[in-house]
């Protein structure tokens, strides 16, 4: 299967399920939110060690970005400065970026939501930054208890993140389906009237609890 199709389909069945899928890892916090609730994103890290409030190593993995890639960004979860606008946006869209995941704030969000790049972010700040310090692209970054290396395949929706280790996709694809499958068969028994309690198992702990 080629690297394309996993991609497509790890978007389409959706970062819960992929995440569940492959064992209940690689979720970023809820505090990891899209700007735009309909935002969808599948893509490879192109990762991004930046100062707070300083935007300088944007710019240049805009330089770096190949079409697709997701720009996974670590600026220290500072939420007192918007690193991202909407002029950057523009430039991730001519560039071919698949979309943008920020461990800090950005601004313009409405500009942004209109152009259909998707964002995920900490929060919405309207103040500037400075274009000055170095940083690292293309290194191991964190974000909250999770590490992000570069490749690393990003899920994202309304629902959340989830980092996808490339070596892993396959299997998880295919763990994905299997859940997907498993649980359209839970709303099909539903409909003819079975019990979430009959179909998880769960009457013996209810029990056990003196629940009858």
């Amino acid at each position: 299967m080629n690297q394309q199709a996993i991609y497509e389909e790890l978007r389409a069945l959706g970062a819960a399920t992929v995440y569940e899928a492959q064992g209940a890892k690689g979720a970023l916090d809820s505090g990891m939110k899209p700007i735009d609730q309909a935002s969808r994103l599948v893509g490879p890290a192109l990762t991004v060690d930046t100062r707070p409030a300083d935007n300088l190593m944007l710019h240049y993995a805009l330089l770096k970005a190949r079409p697709g890639d997701v720009l996974v960004v670590d600026a220290k979860g500072f939420l007192e400065a918007g690193p991202w606008g909407d002029v950057l946006t523009a430039a991730a869209l001519k560039a071919g970026v698949a979309g943008l995941v920020i461990h800090g704030a950005v601004r313009d969000a409405e500009a942004i939501a209109a152009m259909g790049f998707p964002v995920f972010c900490r929060g919405l700040s309207i103040k500037g930054t400075g274009k000055v310090h170095p940083g690292r692209v293309n290194v191991p970054v964190c974000i909250g208890d999770v590490l992000i290396r570069p490749g690393d395949i990003v899920v994202g929706d309304r629902d959340g993140l989830v980092i996808v280790a490339p070596g892993e996709a396959e299997s998880v694809l295919a763990s994905a389906r299997a859940r997907e499958a498993k649980e359209a068969g839970f709303r099909s028994a539903i409909e003819q009237g079975a019990s979430t309690a009959e179909l998880l198992g769960l009457r013996p702990t209810l029990e056990s609890l003196g629940l009858r």
